[in-house]
Order: C-alpha cells, then sequence, then structure tokens
C-alpha cells in the first residue's frame, strides 16, 4: 500500500513540474503593440495592407485592421521592428500612417 501510494505521489509530483512555466530567458522576445491612424477608407486599402503585411518589416505577430476608425493594430517583436519601420512600410504601400497618440485618463 505504501509503495501504491509513493507511486502515485511521485506522479503527482512529476505532472506538477512538468506543467511549471519555463522562466524567460535573457535576451527573450519582448512583444510591443501600436495602433496606427491611417488613411485606410475602403475595403480594397484594407485588403492592399492586410496582404502586404510582411512589407511592414520583420516580427509582426498579429494586426487588426479597424475600417471605421481607419487604425491598424499591429503587435510585434520590439527587437526586430519599431514604429517608425513599420511606418515606413505603410509608405511603401502608398498608405498614410501615423502612431496614434496615447489617451490620457
Amino acid at each position: 500500500m505504501k509503495k501504491l501510494l509513493v507511486i502515485c505521489l511521485a506522479l503527482v509530483m512529476g505532472a506538477g513540474v512538468a506543467m511549471a512555466q519555463k522562466p524567460a530567458k535573457k535576451g527573450g522576445k519582448e512583444f510591443k503593440t501600436t495602433v496606427f491612424v491611417t488613411n485606410l477608407d475602403c475595403p480594397n486599402c484594407a485588403k492592399k495592407v492586410e496582404n502586404n503585411i510582411p512589407v511592414l518589416g520583420k516580427g509582426i505577430k498579429d494586426y487588426a485592421i479597424n475600417l471605421e476608425s481607419k487604425e491598424v493594430t499591429v503587435t510585434y517583436d520590439a527587437s526586430k521592428n519599431s514604429d517608425e519601420n513599420i511606418i515606413k512600410g505603410f509608405n511603401t504601400l502608398k498608405v498614410e500612417a501615423e502612431v496614434k497618440p496615447a489617451t490620457e485618463k
């Protein structure tokens, strides 16, 4: 009976160790999310940006286009890209963009 109890306890502890999160490595990826105000005004313009996300630069993890507010939200690896580079990428697509100012509360 004791052996069975010890085995069950070892299994539970092993599962806990296996499910624990790994500590962040030095130099790990730091993702930044920025909202850009653009001059997108039609679905075709939005599609052009969507189809050319790699033109905006390296390290882009996610994006969202809101045509009503003319905003594009981009999440990217800050070690591989910057707001300025993404704006340059928009310019190559002939889309005007600037970083949306932060709102004060």
